[in-house]
C-alpha cells in the first residue's frame, strides 16, 4: 500500500509541475497584453483625390503607430495639403533631374527600353528577373503600360511584401540571432510584411516600432527592443537602440559620440539652421528615451525614464535626462518619454528623418545608396536634388512608400540605360545620367537563378514543393556564396569562392538540366517550335531580353550541330547564367 501511495504523491507533484509549465507557455505564445488592432488611431487626413491618384487604397492612411496596449496617442490634427498627381509629381522629379545634370554640364543616357526597367524593378521589389509568364503577360498590353502594369502587379505580390519585409528586419533589427526565446526575428519579418501587404505609412510603422509594448510573441514590434536583451540583461540596451534609431529613422552616425564629443567636425547636430559639432551628451540624452521601457511579466512595459552615465572626464555619474539631438522644438512636451521621441522622428517637420527613409528607399530600389552611405546623411549638408525632391512629395503625400516607389520606378533617374555613346564617368553614375552598374546581393543572384529555371512565378501561389525548394536552394546558395550581412549596399567586388559556386555549385547543375517536370530548359527542349524559338525563350527567361542577332545566329548553329538539342538548350542556360550580365543589376 506504501509504494502505491508513493507513487500517486509522485505523480500529483508531478502533475501540478506540468500544469504550471503549461500554463506559463500558454501565456507567453498567446500573450496578454492585448490587440494592436484597436490601437490605431488617424492621424492625418488625405483627399479622397490624392488617395486616387496614388492608386493605394484607404487601408494605408497614416495612423499614430500606437502601443499594443490599446491606449492610442493623440492625433496629429495638422491637415495635408491636397497631393498632386502622380504624373505631375513624375513631371517635377524629371525637370529636377534635367536641370541638376545641365548645372553639372552631364549628358543623360537614352531612356532603356521596358524590359530592362520592368528587371530592375523586379530585382529591387521581389528579389530577382522576370519570369517567361510575365514578359509574355505583359507583351500583351500596348508598349506604354508595360511598365506601369508591371510595378502595380509586383507592389501587390506577395513576393514583394515578403522580399522587402526581410531587408527591412535586417535594416532594423540585424542578422543576430539575439537572446534565446525573446528575440523572435521570424515573427517579427512575417509582421512587416503584413505592414508592407496593407500598405501602412512610413510614419505609422515607425510609431508602432517606438512605442511598441506587450510580449515579443504576440506583439512583434517589440522584437525591435527584445534583439538588444542579450546586451543588456535581458532589457532594453538603450546604447544599442539609440545607435540603430539614429541611423535606422535619421540617417545620422553617432555613435562615436557615446565615448566622447566629436572632435573631428564629422557630426553635425543642434539648430538644423545653424548646428553644431555633436557631444557626447547628445547620445546620452537620445538613449535616456528608451530607458522609458523595461520588461516585466507582460512583455515591455513603460516606465519613467532612469538614466545615469559618466562622461567622459567626470567625477561620478549624473542623471541623464532624455532630449533629442537636434531641433528640440518639434519634441512634444506631453506624454511618456518614447511616445514623445516617435512624435518627433515623424513629424512633417522633422525633414531629416523624412530624408532618411527616401534615402534608404532609393537605396532598395538601386541597390547602392544615393550619397555615400544610406545612414549618412550630414544634418548640415544637401542630399541631391533629386532626394531633396522626393523627400518634399513623401512628406507631402503622407509618408507613402508606395507612392514613393512608383515615383522613383516612372521617373527618367530610373530609366536611363546603364550604356551611353560618351564616356561614363563616376560623376554620371552619382548623378544619374546613366543607371549605375551595381552587383547583385546573393540572395538577389539566387532567386535570379532559381527564376530563371522556371516558366511561371514562383511564389506563394506555387506547389509546397517548388517553394520549398527555392527556400532551401536561396538558403544554401546565400552561405555558400557568401551573405553580406546588414551591411547590403556594399560595393565589394566578387570573389574566386563566388565565382566557383556559380561554375561548381549543385543550385546551378539542378535548375540547367533536363528534369521534364521541374526545369525550363527540358520545357523549351520540348515545346520550342524551333531553334530560333528555343533561343530567344532561353534569353527571356535567363537575361529577361531578346537576343542580338548575332547572338541568335551563334546559338542557332549550336542548337543545330548535332550533338543533342536538348543537351545544346542546357548549355547555353548555364552559360548565360555564369554571364557578367547576369549577375549585375543594369
Amino acid at each position: 500500500m506504501e509504494p502505491v501511495k508513493s507513487k500517486l504523491v509522485g505523480l500529483v507533484r508531478w502533475g501540478w509541475f506540468g500544469l504550471l509549465v503549461l500554463l506559463a507557455f500558454s501565456y507567453l505564445v498567446s500573450g496578454l497584453s492585448g490587440s494592436d488592432e484597436d490601437a490605431q488611431t488617424p492621424v492625418r487626413t488625405v483627399s479622397s483625390t490624392a488617395a486616387s491618384s496614388t492608386g493605394t487604397s484607404s487601408t494605408g492612411t497614416s495612423s499614430t503607430g500606437t502601443s499594443s496596449t490599446g491606449t492610442s496617442e493623440q492625433s496629429d490634427q495638422r491637415p495635408l495639403s491636397a497631393s498632386s498627381s502622380l504624373d505631375q509629381a513624375v513631371a517635377q522629379i524629371d525637370k529636377v533631374w534635367e536641370e541638376t545634370l545641365a548645372a553639372k554640364n552631364l549628358q543623360a543616357a537614352p531612356l532603356a527600353d521596358w524590359m530592362t526597367v520592368s528587371r530592375r524593378a523586379s530585382l529591387a521589389l521581389v528579389g530577382n528577373g522576370l519570369s517567361l509568364e510575365e514578359i509574355r503577360e505583359l507583351e500583351k498590353l500596348p508598349v506604354n503600360e508595360r511598365e506601369s502594369a508591371h510595378i502595380e502587379n509586383l507592389l501587390v505580390d506577395t513576393r514583394f511584401h515578403h522580399y522587402w519585409a526581410e531587408r527591412w528586419a535586417r535594416f532594423l533589427v540585424g542578422t543576430d540571432g539575439g537572446q534565446f526565446l525573446l528575440f523572435r526575428r521570424r515573427r517579427f519579418r512575417i509582421w512587416l510584411a503584413e505592414v508592407f501587404q496593407e500598405d501602412w505609412r512610413y510614419d505609422r510603422l515607425v510609431r508602432q516600432l517606438i512605442t511598441a509594448e506587450g510580449l515579443w510573441t504576440d506583439q512583434p514590434a517589440v522584437n525591435f527592443y527584445s534583439a538588444t536583451f542579450d546586451s543588456n540583461g535581458g532589457q532594453p540596451d538603450p546604447v544599442r537602440l539609440a545607435a540603430r534609431t539614429s541611423r535606422a529613422f535619421l540617417g545620422l552616425r553617432i555613435d562615436c559620440l557615446q565615448c566622447h564629443d566629436d572632435f573631428l567636425g564629422n557630426v553635425s547636430l543642434g539648430d538644423v539652421n545653424s548646428p553644431r559639432e555633436g557631444l557626447q551628451t547628445d547620445f546620452h540624452q537620445l538613449a535616456a528615451f528608451f530607458t522609458g521601457a523595461t520588461t516585466g511579466l507582460r512583455g515591455l512595459v513603460n516606465r519613467k525614464p532612469e538614466y545615469k552615465y559618466k562622461y567622459l572626464d567626470a567625477d561620478e555619474e549624473v542623471d541623464v535626462q532624455p532630449a533629442v539631438p537636434y531641433s528640440p522644438e518639434l519634441l512634444p512636451e506631453q506624454g511618456n518619454a518614447r511616445r514623445r521621441l516617435a512624435r518627433w522622428i515623424t513629424s512633417p517637420e522633422n525633414r531629416q528623418a523624412g530624408r532618411c527613409a527616401v534615402s534608404h528607399v532609393w537605396a532598395l530600389m538601386y541597390g547602392r545608396a544615393a550619397g555615400e552611405s544610406v545612414d549618412s546623411l550630414p544634418l548640415d549638408e544637401k542630399s541631391d536634388p533629386i532626394i531633396e525632391a522626393l523627400t518634399d512629395d513623401f512628406i507631402e503625400n503622407g509618408f507613402n512608400l508606395r507612392r514613393l516607389v512608383r515615383l522613383i520606378v516612372r521617373s527618367k533617374a530610373f530609366r536611363v540605360e546603364s550604356r551611353a555613346d560618351f564616356a561614363i564617368t563616376t560623376d554620371h553614375e552619382d548623378a544619374a545620367a546613366v543607371f549605375p552598374l551595381v552587383r547583385l546581393r546573393p540572395e538577389q543572384m539566387a532567386g535570379t537563378i532559381i527564376q530563371s529555371g522556371r516558366i511561371k512565378a514562383t511564389d506563394r501561389d506555387s506547389s509546397f514543393f517548388l517553394q520549398l525548394q527555392r527556400f532551401g536552394g536561396i538558403n544554401d546558395f546565400v552561405k555558400r556564396y557568401g551573405d553580406i550581412g546588414e551591411d547590403e549596399f556594399s560595393k565589394d567586388s566578387a570573389t574566386i569562392t563566388q565565382r566557383l559556386v556559380m561554375l561548381n555549385g549543385k543550385m546551378l547543375r539542378e535548375i540547367v538540366n533536363g528534369n521534364p517536370i521541374l526545369n525550363a530548359s527540358a520545357h523549351i527542349n520540348m515545346f520550342a517550335k524551333d531553334d530560333a524559338h528555343a533561343v530567344d525563350i532561353v534569353y527571356l527567361s535567363v537575361l529577361n531580353r531578346y537576343p542580338a542577332a548575332e547572338e541568335r545566329t551563334h546559338f542557332i548553329n549550336r542548337l543545330g550541330d548535332g550533338n543533342g538539342r536538348a543537351k545544346a538548350i542546357e548549355d547555353l542556360m548555364w552559360v548565360l547564367l555564369n554571364s557578367s550580365e547576369l549577375s549585375w543589376n543594369h
